[in-house]
Protein backbone atom coordinates (compact mmCIF):
# COMPACT_ATOMS: atom_id res chain seq x y z
CA UNK A 1 0.00 0.00 0.00
CA UNK A 2 1.35 3.36 -0.94
CA UNK A 3 0.72 6.68 1.45
CA UNK A 4 1.63 10.15 1.07
CA UNK A 5 5.35 10.66 1.96
CA UNK A 6 5.78 14.19 3.69
CA UNK A 7 8.71 15.75 4.00
CA UNK A 8 9.89 18.22 6.37
CA UNK A 9 12.77 20.82 6.33
CA UNK A 10 13.98 23.54 8.53
CA UNK A 11 13.88 27.09 6.88
CA UNK A 12 14.54 28.75 10.46
CA UNK A 13 16.42 27.93 13.81
CA UNK A 14 15.81 29.17 17.01
CA UNK A 15 18.80 31.40 17.04
CA UNK A 16 17.52 32.42 13.91
CA UNK A 17 14.38 33.19 15.03
CA UNK A 18 16.05 35.12 18.08
CA UNK A 19 18.10 37.27 15.86
CA UNK A 20 15.13 37.92 13.35
CA UNK A 21 13.03 38.92 17.02
CA UNK A 22 15.51 41.45 17.93
CA UNK A 23 15.77 42.86 14.28
CA UNK A 24 12.24 42.92 14.20
CA UNK A 25 11.89 44.81 17.63
CA UNK A 26 14.63 47.13 16.41
CA UNK A 27 12.78 48.37 13.15
CA UNK A 28 10.09 49.16 15.28
CA UNK A 29 12.14 51.38 17.71
CA UNK A 30 13.33 53.54 14.54
CA UNK A 31 9.85 53.84 13.18
CA UNK A 32 7.56 54.11 16.46
CA UNK A 33 10.42 55.47 19.25
CA UNK A 34 8.68 55.70 22.24
CA UNK A 35 5.66 53.91 21.22
CA UNK A 36 3.36 56.12 22.70
CA UNK A 37 0.98 56.70 19.82
CA UNK A 38 1.75 53.05 18.76
CA UNK A 39 -0.50 49.69 19.20
CA UNK A 40 0.90 46.37 17.94
CA UNK A 41 -2.12 44.01 17.41
CA UNK A 42 -1.01 40.05 17.19
CA UNK A 43 -3.79 38.56 14.55
CA UNK A 44 -5.41 35.08 16.51
CA UNK A 45 -4.47 32.54 17.06
CA UNK A 46 -0.59 32.29 15.87
CA UNK A 47 0.35 36.13 15.44
CA UNK A 48 -0.64 36.34 19.07
CA UNK A 49 3.08 34.53 20.30
CA UNK A 50 4.61 36.79 17.87
CA UNK A 51 3.11 39.96 18.88
CA UNK A 52 4.04 38.68 23.25
CA UNK A 53 7.81 37.89 22.04
CA UNK A 54 8.20 41.34 20.23
CA UNK A 55 6.68 43.32 23.27
CA UNK A 56 8.89 41.23 25.96
CA UNK A 57 11.39 41.93 23.90
CA UNK A 58 10.64 45.65 23.17
CA UNK A 59 9.96 46.06 27.32
CA UNK A 60 12.98 44.28 29.07
CA UNK A 61 15.58 44.18 26.34
CA UNK A 62 14.98 47.85 24.83
CA UNK A 63 13.46 49.22 28.40
CA UNK A 64 10.37 50.36 26.60
CA UNK A 65 7.79 50.53 28.88
CA UNK A 66 4.07 49.94 28.43
CA UNK A 67 3.96 48.77 25.19
CA UNK A 68 0.32 48.67 23.67
CA UNK A 69 -0.51 44.73 22.86
CA UNK A 70 -4.01 43.86 21.86
CA UNK A 71 -5.46 40.13 20.19
CA UNK A 72 -7.29 40.88 17.47
CA UNK A 73 -9.69 37.72 16.17
CA UNK A 74 -10.65 37.52 12.48
CA UNK A 75 -12.96 34.11 12.38
CA UNK A 76 -16.13 36.23 11.75
CA UNK A 77 -14.28 38.56 8.90
CA UNK A 78 -12.88 36.22 6.44
CA UNK A 79 -13.93 35.12 3.01
CA UNK A 80 -14.00 31.43 3.51
CA UNK A 81 -15.68 31.48 6.82
CA UNK A 82 -18.77 29.66 5.58
CA UNK A 83 -16.92 27.52 2.64
CA UNK A 84 -15.67 25.15 5.22
CA UNK A 85 -16.52 22.06 5.48
CA UNK A 86 -15.85 21.82 9.92
CA UNK A 87 -17.03 25.33 11.58
CA UNK A 88 -14.14 27.58 12.51
CA UNK A 89 -12.98 27.77 15.55
CA UNK A 90 -13.37 31.65 17.16
CA UNK A 91 -10.28 33.13 19.55
CA UNK A 92 -10.90 36.22 22.16
CA UNK A 93 -10.18 39.79 20.88
CA UNK A 94 -8.49 41.36 23.59
CA UNK A 95 -8.35 45.16 22.80
CA UNK A 96 -8.57 47.27 26.05
CA UNK A 97 -7.12 50.41 24.90
CA UNK A 98 -8.43 53.23 21.96
CA UNK A 99 -7.59 52.23 18.34
CA UNK A 100 -8.69 55.51 17.14
CA UNK A 101 -5.84 58.17 15.53
CA UNK A 102 -3.02 55.29 16.81
CA UNK A 103 -0.75 53.59 14.76
CA UNK A 104 -1.42 50.08 14.37
CA UNK A 105 0.95 47.58 14.00
CA UNK A 106 -1.11 43.84 12.47
CA UNK A 107 1.65 41.20 13.79
CA UNK A 108 1.05 37.69 12.26
CA UNK A 109 3.62 34.72 12.06
CA UNK A 110 2.89 34.00 7.75
CA UNK A 111 1.61 35.70 5.36
CA UNK A 112 0.26 34.49 2.73
CA UNK A 113 -2.23 35.17 0.26
CA UNK A 114 -3.05 37.91 2.27
CA UNK A 115 -6.89 37.75 3.05
CA UNK A 116 -6.42 36.83 6.24
CA UNK A 117 -5.22 40.60 6.64
CA UNK A 118 -8.02 41.81 4.71
CA UNK A 119 -10.23 40.28 7.69
CA UNK A 120 -8.11 42.29 10.01
CA UNK A 121 -8.60 45.33 8.39
CA UNK A 122 -12.00 45.06 8.26
CA UNK A 123 -11.96 43.80 12.18
CA UNK A 124 -10.06 46.40 13.32
CA UNK A 125 -12.91 49.42 12.23
CA UNK A 126 -14.93 47.71 15.02
CA UNK A 127 -12.31 49.52 17.94
CA UNK A 128 -11.95 52.70 15.99
CA UNK A 129 -10.04 54.25 13.13
CA UNK A 130 -6.27 54.21 13.06
CA UNK A 131 -4.55 57.15 11.65
CA UNK A 132 -1.71 54.15 10.05
CA UNK A 133 -1.69 50.61 9.47
CA UNK A 134 1.08 49.04 9.29
CA UNK A 135 1.93 44.79 8.94
CA UNK A 136 4.37 42.64 10.57
CA UNK A 137 5.24 39.40 9.54
CA UNK A 138 7.57 36.61 10.52
CA UNK A 139 8.01 35.22 7.34
CA UNK A 140 6.86 36.56 4.26
CA UNK A 141 5.26 33.88 1.46
CA UNK A 142 5.72 36.04 -1.57
CA UNK A 143 4.34 35.44 -5.06
CA UNK A 144 1.55 33.55 -3.00
CA UNK A 145 -0.70 36.70 -2.58
CA UNK A 146 -4.27 36.81 -3.58
CA UNK A 147 -4.62 40.35 -2.90
CA UNK A 148 -2.24 43.17 -3.29
CA UNK A 149 -0.78 43.20 0.59
CA UNK A 150 3.09 43.63 1.28
CA UNK A 151 4.67 43.66 4.62
CA UNK A 152 6.30 46.92 5.98
CA UNK A 153 8.18 44.00 8.40
CA UNK A 154 9.83 40.98 7.20
CA UNK A 155 12.03 38.47 9.03
CA UNK A 156 12.08 36.46 6.17
CA UNK A 157 10.95 35.50 2.84
CA UNK A 158 10.99 32.44 1.71
CA UNK A 159 9.88 31.26 -1.96
CA UNK A 160 7.74 28.16 -2.18
CA UNK A 161 5.24 26.04 -4.38
CA UNK A 162 1.62 26.34 -3.29
CA UNK A 163 1.48 22.76 -2.34
CA UNK A 164 4.15 23.67 0.32
CA UNK A 165 2.91 24.69 3.90
CA UNK A 166 5.28 26.95 6.19
CA UNK A 167 4.69 25.73 9.70
CA UNK A 168 5.85 27.90 12.42
CA UNK A 169 6.38 26.26 15.62
CA UNK A 170 6.61 29.01 18.88
CA UNK A 171 8.55 27.54 22.19
CA UNK A 172 5.41 28.65 24.37
CA UNK A 173 2.92 26.37 22.38
CA UNK A 174 5.31 23.90 20.24
CA UNK A 175 7.93 23.28 22.71
CA UNK A 176 10.96 25.00 20.48
CA UNK A 177 11.02 28.14 18.14
CA UNK A 178 11.87 26.79 13.98
CA UNK A 179 10.10 27.60 11.18
CA UNK A 180 9.62 24.30 8.49
CA UNK A 181 8.84 24.45 4.98
CA UNK A 182 6.60 21.24 4.76
CA UNK A 183 5.90 19.35 1.70
CA UNK A 184 3.24 16.85 1.48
Amino acid sequence: MFGTVMSKKILLSSKEIHIILHRLACQLIENHTNFENTALIGIQPRGTYLAERLVSILENDYHIPNVKLGLLDITFYRDDFRRRETPLQANKTKINFIVENKNVVFIDDVLFSGRSIRAALTAIQSFGRPSEIELLVLIDRRFSRHLPIQPDYSGSQVDVFNEEKVNVHWEEKDGKDAVYIINN
